[in-house]
């Protein structure tokens, strides 16, 4: 079935995470913690690879390029989250709502990409680090971010362009605390049947896919790492591949449940949706960068002596002494 934008319905109303009013301080406060601290923390790693001209590795190129999408990714969503708690009319236009899935999309499934292509990056370093410079090279890696962007535009607009044809003449209560497909799809005044196939074929398939693919390229470098004789180096590469499937489980784990299954109004996926679209690009800079000890003595250094320049020179004098 061919749909036309027909709809009747000029806005949406999102019903959040919670109709209770006694916890929507609670919420408030929680989330914009959350948000300053994901802004913060992508931030500083932008800079850091931005100033110091020793980061200049395949790794931080993907990592600053990571903490780009990560915070564009929360921005598409929290901000208007927290506004709709504070306010009382907790509404959406149509297309402020298209533009949100858009958006939401765009961020995301770029992100499936490019963390693909960075298990990719680790897995040579660890399994073919003699031939590490030869493949992940400027080309290979500048080229490996435009085709994730690409394709993530691609992804998202098909996702936006099939939902704004969907027809809507009410109710308009989206059961979400963003514009999303399903919530969209549930609410639309025509058989979803195509569409629900396509979503399936397309964000749960991509999902799955890539993290498939990460899957296989961490039990290849697990597979070397059982070849490391120190316990030391094993045990360090293990605490390193253990915490990055952490972070891209739960970016990957909750897509692939929601988008791999036609939409269904469950009260369950707004708390899931929270994993990848607020704690997700929060975990990303403490899993990859903080908790990496040369990466921490690296920014330290870099800041110390980029922004604080005199500190850095005293410090300097009294090591001398």
């Amino acid at each position: 079935m061919i749909f036309r934008n027909q709809s009747s319905v000029m806005e949406f109303t999102l019903s959040g995470l919670s109709h209770s009013n006694e916890s929507h301080i609670i919420f408030f406060v929680i989330f914009l913690f959350l948000y300053l601290a994901t802004i913060s923390g992508n931030l500083a790693i932008i800079v850091a690879v931005y100033i110091d001209s020793h980061l200049r590795s395949p790794m931080y190129f993907f990592l600053s390029n990571l903490s780009v999408l990560d915070i564009c990714y929360s921005t598409v969503t929290i901000p208007k989250m927290l506004i709709n708690i504070l306010s009382e009319r907790k509404t959406i236009s149509f297309n402020q709502c298209i533009s949100q899935l858009f958006f939401l999309h765009l961020f995301g499934g770029t992100e499936c990409f490019l963390l693909t292509v960075m298990a990719y990056d680790r897995y040579v370093a660890i399994c073919n680090p003699l031939r590490y410079h030869i493949v992940m090279n400027h080309r290979f890696c500048f080229w490996s971010v435009v085709v994730s962007w690409v394709a993530g535009f691609l992804h998202s607009f098909t996702q936006a362009f099939v939902t704004y044809q969907l027809p809507f003449c009410g109710p308009n209560k989206i059961n979400h605390f963003f514009c999303d497909v399903h919530p969209l799809a549930v609410l639309a005044c025509a058989d979803t049947f195509f569409m629900d196939m396509f979503i399936i074929a397309n964000s749960g398939m991509i999902s799955l896919a890539c993290f498939v693919v990460l899957l296989f390229s961490y039990l290849g470098i697990i597979t070397t790492i059982l070849k490391i004789h120190s316990s030391e180096g094993r045990q360090k590469a293990f605490s390193t591949c253990a915490s990055h499937l952490v972070v891209v489980t739960f970016f990957f784990g909750p897509c692939v449940f929601i988008y791999l299954r036609p939409p269904v109004n469950y009260r369950t996926d707004k708390i899931i949706s929270v994993l990848y679209t607020v704690l997700t690009p929060l975990l990303n800079p403490i899993i990859y960068t903080l908790r990496n000890q040369e990466v921490k003595n690296t920014f330290r250094k870099s800041f110390r002596n980029k922004i604080f320049p005199c500190y850095a020179t005293t410090i300097h004098i009294k090591n001398r002494e």
